[in-house]
């Protein structure tokens, strides 16, 4: 199994880092780092992030306010949004997806 980023979560995930690291050296990197552990987890078992609707599922990302917005699919993850929880609620949803 393997993820596919939304070209806009994919963004989001750099900037968020990019923002982490200009705030604390390493910081970005340890977001980083928990992202990937999270997808890791996804691929394991597709179905453990929270139902929202349809087939999207949303998973918080360790210790930090984000959480993977995404739809599991047979053989890959489609990541819609990496999604800071003080933003606004929903902005994802616009986005297409397969």
């Amino acid at each position: 199994m393997d993820w596919e980023f939304h070209p806009e979560a994919e963004a989001e995930f750099i900037e968020s880092a990019a923002n982490y690291e200009s705030e604390v050296p390493g910081l970005g990197r340890r977001f980083g780092r928990a992202v990937y552990e999270a997808l890791d987890l996804m691929m394991e078992n597709p179905k453990m992030g929270s139902p929202l609707d349809g087939v999207l599922r949303s998973f918080v990302v360790g210790n930090f306010p984000y959480s993977i917005i995404y739809a599991p699919y047979e053989d890959y993850l489609f990541v819609l949004a990496v999604a800071h929880s003080s933003r606004k609620p929903g902005y994802w949803r616009k986005r297409p997806f397969r």
